[in-house]
């Protein structure tokens, strides 16, 4: 298990699902907790988990896409919580919707909290990193990244956080800042877009299921996992890697595979 006994890592859009995940497991392995999340009640909720559990958290409410509060969150855990020795940035926001029917509000709204959000956090948090050579950074992007899987925008911007992450990794690799992508499938959490998808049908994660080689969607927890792995010294020499955490997903279409090329040669 890593250690991040004596780290403070802040996490983004932690008050629930995937973040809230990652924002436990690293408490768990050690760290001071810092989660910055739009949603105020939320955040507090997940800092009162971890305080009952007996880690140290702080919460800040605060919109990613407004640079200069994520400047003022950044520099108040710092002086709080200590530096920052891991960024994750988690939160996102997606809305379904196809290429001739999304809204230009809508489109820029996506791009806006998922690749601007994230260069925000990397603007506040890679200076203090540098000016200590000492940090590491883990991206949270998507297999809608590197493979249409729908919704345009969020796809557009999920490819340009693991763009993004390979800028950082070059750049900063000088600097002692290490800089990786996690790429999730499909995660079994309770955030809107899942819970529309559930209302219409009951049965959406297992028909989703049968996509993945290992037969199963993720929990939050396989997320969290990789992250905590990836900001870890555990992984001291890896950086600009975009880590697919997705069950084979990319690795192969089981249902054609199936569904066409096996019963072909029946």
């Amino acid at each position: 298990m890593p250690d991040y006994s004596g780290k403070t890592a802040v996490i983004t859009g932690a008050g629930h699902g995937i973040g809230r995940a990652i924002a436990t497991r690293l408490a768990e392995d050690g760290a001071v907790i810092g989660i910055i999340e739009i949603d105020a009640e939320q955040g507090e909720e997940t800092k009162e988990l971890l305080r009952k559990a007996g880690h140290r958290a702080e919460v800040v409410a605060a919109d990613i896409t407004d640079a200069a509060a994520v400047e003022r969150a950044v520099a108040g855990f710092e002086s709080t919580l200590g530096p920052i020795d891991l960024l994750v940035n988690n939160a996102a926001f997606t809305d379904a919707g196809d290429i001739d029917g999304i809204a230009l509000d809508d489109w820029h709204k996506e791009i806006d909290v998922n690749l601007n959000g994230t260069y925000h956090c990397l603007r506040a948090v890679l200076p203090r990193m540098k000016a200590r050579h000492s940090g590491a950074v883990v991206n949270i992007s998507s297999v809608n990244g590197v493979r249409y899987f729908g919704n345009p925008a969020y796809s557009a911007a999920k490819a340009g956080i693991i763009n993004l992450t390979q800028s950082v990794a070059s750049e900063y690799g000088r600097h002692g800042v290490r800089c990786n992508a996690v790429l999730p499938g499909s995660v079994r959490t309770q955030n809107a877009s899942w819970e529309i998808r559930v209302r219409k049908d009951p049965d959406v994660f297992t028909k989703l299921a049968r996509w993945y080689p290992m037969g199963r969607v993720a929990e939050p927890e396989d997320i969290a996992k990789a992250v905590s792995f990836l900001g870890s010294d555990d992984a001291g020499y890896i950086t600009g890697v975009a880590l697919p955490v997705d069950g084979g997903l990319l690795a192969g279409m089981n249902v054609m595979i199936d569904e066409f090329i096996l019963e072909s040669k029946d």
